[in-house]
């Protein structure tokens, strides 16, 4: 997560409190173009391939988890994420989220908040056949080639897990999205 680190740095320094979710939501809803069966419901017997692509994000209230809809995930900003994220976690707070606002979702993304914890496993918010959960972003030391010599350096990393409905997503389909997020994320190419 580094490039994502110092993305992060460089907005607030400019006064914008960018959290790491929206990176991941926007490196999820590009990914998900490319491997469209994560972006599928089930419905009865019957799979359906989603055109649109509509990210549930929970959300923390006093009365439990809520789940917005960040709709249209792949044709917003990185600004425009933080903003729909920020916005819920507002709204949510105050109870004023809409139940339309709940519905519609085509994939889910999960974090663990402010408490955080490096990982969990996600349970799948049926209908939808994925659900990507993120850990909390901690230093780690890490082996890197450094002009063809391996070094230790300090990086800023995250665990990530991906559940899937296996009636839809085998493991073939579901490690190539999970290993495709891993490297938008990695690359740092955030709009």
């Amino acid at each position: 997560m580094r490039k994502a680190a110092a993305h992060r740095a460089i907005a607030k320094k400019e006064g914008v409190n960018l959290t790491y979710l929206p990176f991941l939501i926007q490196a999820a809803a590009r990914a998900l173009r490319e491997f469209p069966a994560m972006n599928a419901l089930v419905a009865g017997e019957s799979t359906v391939l989603k055109k649109d692509i509509h990210i549930s994000v929970g959300v923390d209230t006093e009365k439990g988890l809520l789940v917005p809809v960040v709709r249209h995930a792949d044709k917003k900003s990185l600004a425009e994420l933080a903003k729909a994220v920020d916005d819920f976690g507002a709204r949510g707070r105050t109870g004023k989220i809409s139940p339309d606002e709940l519905t519609g979702g085509t994939f889910t993304i999960s974090n663990p908040g402010s408490k955080g914890n490096l990982f969990g496993t996600p349970i799948i918010n049926q209908p939808q056949v994925g659900i990507l959960r993120m850990g909390q972003i901690v230093k780690r030391a890490v082996v890197v080639d450094a002009g063809g010599e391996d070094a230790i350096v300090i990086r800023p990393m995250m665990y990530l897990c991906l559940a899937y409905d296996h009636r839809v997503i085998d493991g073939v389909a579901g490690n190539g999205f999970l290993y495709r997020v891993r490297e938008i994320l990695e690359a740092g190419d955030f709009s």
